[in-house]
């Protein structure tokens, strides 16, 4: 995309969300709980992706090393 086609993009893009009009919308209570629901369930997504590579991201965080094959230890 050349800069001059993008910059336009992005000019238009903010005048349409600073002239717009509210809505009036009504979110029913199924909705909402739709809502709700995809909140909770990326969360306990994440959650469940930190757990299945909670070792790789501790030695991420802190540089530690795995245990050593030969005598158990850690080092």
């Amino acid at each position: 995309m050349k800069p001059v086609t993008a910059g336009l993009s992005l000019a238009v893009f903010f005048g349409a969300l600073t002239t717009s009009q509210p809505a009036w919308a009504y979110i029913d209570p199924a909705s909402g709980s739709m809502i709700v629901q995809l909140a909770l369930g990326g969360v306990a997504g994440m959650l469940v992706v930190l757990k299945l590579y909670w070792h790789r991201f501790m030695n991420l965080l802190f540089g530690r090393r795995g245990p050593n094959k030969e005598n158990g230890s850690f080092g």
